[in-house]
């Protein structure tokens, strides 16, 4: 068999890097170890959140299929953050796990150029320093142009719970040793990591009348561009608990037998989402922690205790959970547990997401380093149109840093690296104001349809959104109202783009008085941004302006950077540490502030000896 580009892994990096190549008409294979599990949610049945739903707008925005498969499946939408800046609002949807998997697979299987198979990978086939084929464990060999490994958890993954060990990628799932043993001869620098789960419990075992009930926003919000609440299935609340001091007796008393605590697990785990055993040994004087008690679907009869992931053993887990309050009589279903797995280092890939070492193979997902869902599918959309765009000769498509998470999230990653999963934050991006779910569709829709990997119907959708921004606009100009009603002194009218820069000043209010017609809530949060923000936005624009001035600028390899003044011990350490090449570089460390960069070019401009040498005027 031959075909365009084999993408190996049914997750969620897998099923957009395939969706992405379908969608430039390429013959694609996806190969999994069960079809069946194609789009499947292995840990918390949930889309989006903080710096997360930023990437799946960006996806959305880009065509792809995340955003509209949450939609298709949410049954619990709320914004974060709603009461803070624009810039780190953030939408998160509660899934339907059976729906999820559905809406994914149902999309999958509907791409005429796109067969999936159950199959293991157990080698890929490199001649001449390319890839050009993967090896199935019946022994048949399939040819492709381009291959695009997304295994997940899967590589070596081990399962630990207490003292139970077993091979798995998640539970009832195997790993993939032979493939892993056979990269790891391709010496890509792997090492391993660990991410983990908590148990499920039993719906009906559940006393829901003293927890704190956690409602869905009204009106309910959308993950996709071209989403609506017409979409979504029935809802469903969440609901809030704690863990207390009882519940961290019970786990310190079984540290002894936990794999973390054991030595037993090497991998490191994520550090903004540890397992419960982790947080009462780090954060010993917090008496508890939230528990966010999640439906697992519409028709499941277990939930989802999210704040709970664990490792420890069986009866110190049922100890554990039963402490905790509404969960008096509570029945495990599935216990908690940890999964340590290969991953390799992503500074091994170019901005592409190809192999440096070797050509015409790409990585993507949690096998670059990072961890959750939406971080994943970010990169199979980038693989995967690279891939295509790579075949027909084309530019690459990269992201900066100023246009995008995905920017942000690929230049983290291949510039710097990681040594722990790799979670999106809103605090990761210089730009975040330029950067909002909002505007994800202006900042990359376009460029979708010139790619032609967009349908008519999210064109015609975006095209409406800005013609009504447009006129808004032109109309909002044309008006004048009194600034007292927002806390203004003076009377006399004035234009009410002046006022909407008050902080007090809300536009929806602005367009009641004003008795005109509200328009849908992407157009009003646009141009109440921009016109609020406006300063902000223009400095952003300046930094971004200037960056690109620089970006290139040597950083002169005899530098000391101890010796610059007013550098902070911290900066200096990881500018000493990381030892950057060029401005650009030094720039993505996380921790380098603008000011830290201007005292940095202050330094190399005082030593420099010769005009060519200026980097600056």
């Amino acid at each position: 068999m031959n075909v365009d580009i084999i993408v190996i892994g049914g997750g969620h990096a897998g099923c957009e890097a395939a969706f992405a190549a379908s969608r430039f008409k390429k013959k694609v294979l996806l190969v999994t170890h069960d079809t069946s599990t194609i789009g499947q949610m292995s840990c918390n049945p949930a889309i989006g959140g903080l710096g997360k739903s930023h990437l799946v707008r960006e996806i959305d925005a880009m065509g792809g299929l995340m955003g509209v498969c949450a939609d298709t499946a949410g049954i619990h939408f709320k914004v974060l953050n709603a009461s803070k800046g624009p810039a780190v609002r953030a939408t998160r949807s509660q899934s339907d796990r059976v729906l999820y998997s559905k809406a994914v697979k149902s999309v999958i299987d509907s791409e005429h150029l796109l067969t999936s198979i159950s199959e293991e990978v157990v080698d890929i086939e490199i001649e001449n320093g390319r890839a050009s084929g993967v090896k199935l464990k019946n022994g048949e060999i399939i040819y492709g142009k381009k291959i695009i490994l997304t295994a997940g958890t899967f590589l070596n993954g081990r399962l630990f719970t207490g003292e139970e060990e077993e091979d798995g990628g998640r539970k009832k799932s195997k790993s993939s040793k032979i493939l892993a043993n056979c990269l790891r001869s391709l010496d890509l620098g792997d090492a391993r990591l660990k991410t983990g789960t908590p148990p499920r419990i039993l719906t009906s075992s559940i006393d829901f009348s003293v927890l704190e009930i956690q409602s869905g926003d009204t009106p309910r919000p959308c993950m996709s561009f071209i989403g609506s609440s017409d979409m979504h299935p029935e809802q469903m609340n969440c609901f809030i608990t704690r863990t207390n001091t009882k519940t961290h007796d019970f786990i310190r008393s079984g540290l002894d037998r936990s794999p973390m605590f054991s030595g037993r697990i090497d991998g490191i785990g994520p550090r903004y989402c540890p397992s419960i055993e982790d947080k009462i040994h780090r954060f010993a004087d917090k008496e508890s922690h939230q528990i966010f008690i999640e439906p697992e679907g519409l028709t499941s009869d277990e939930v989802y205790p999210n704040g709970i992931s664990t490792s420890m053993p069986k009866d110190i887990q049922e100890k554990m959970v039963k402490s905790i309050l509404g969960f008096e009589k509570a029945k495990i279903t599935q216990f908690g547990y940890a999964v340590e797995y290969d991953f390799f280092d992503p500074r091994n890939l170019s901005h592409t997401l190809e192999t440096k070492g070797i050509e015409n193979l790409y990585f993507a997902g949690q096998i670059n380093g990072t961890t959750g869902y939406e971080e994943a599918a970010a990169q199979g959309l980038v693989a995967g149109i690279n891939a295509s765009l790579s075949l027909d000769g084309k530019e690459p498509w990269i992201e900066s840093r100023s246009n995008s998470y995905i920017g942000v999230l690929i230049d983290d990653l291949v510039t710097l690296g990681t040594k722990e999963p790799y979670r999106m934050f809103t605090s990761r991006a210089e730009h975040r104001l330029l950067l909002r779910e909002d505007n994800a569709d202006q900042r990359m829709t376009p460029y979708a349809y010139r790619l032609g990997i967009i349908s008519n119907k999210r064109w015609d959708i975006f095209q409406s959104k800005m013609t009504q921004i447009d006129r808004e606009t032109q109309a909002l100009k044309k008006m004048k109202i009194d600034p007292s009603l927002f806390g203004g002194k003076n009377k006399s009218k004035q234009p009410v783009l002046s006022i909407l820069k008050r902080p007090e000043a809300k536009l929806e209010e602005i367009y009641k008085l004003v008795k005109r017609s509200l328009p849908e809530k992407g157009v009003l949060l646009d141009i109440e941004t921009t016109k609020k923000y406006a300063g902000y936005i223009e400095r952003q624009n300046k930094e971004i302006k200037k960056i690109k001035k620089y970006e290139n600028a040597k950083i002169p390899e005899e530098i000391i950077f101890s010796d610059i003044t007013g550098l902070s011990n911290e900066v200096k350490q990881k500018l000493e540490k990381v030892m950057p090449k060029t401005i650009a570089h030094a720039q993505r460390i996380p921790g380098i502030t603008p000011a830290a960069i201007s005292l940095l070019l202050v330094h190399i401009k005082k030593g420099q000896s010769s005009p060519s040498e200026k980097i600056g005027p």
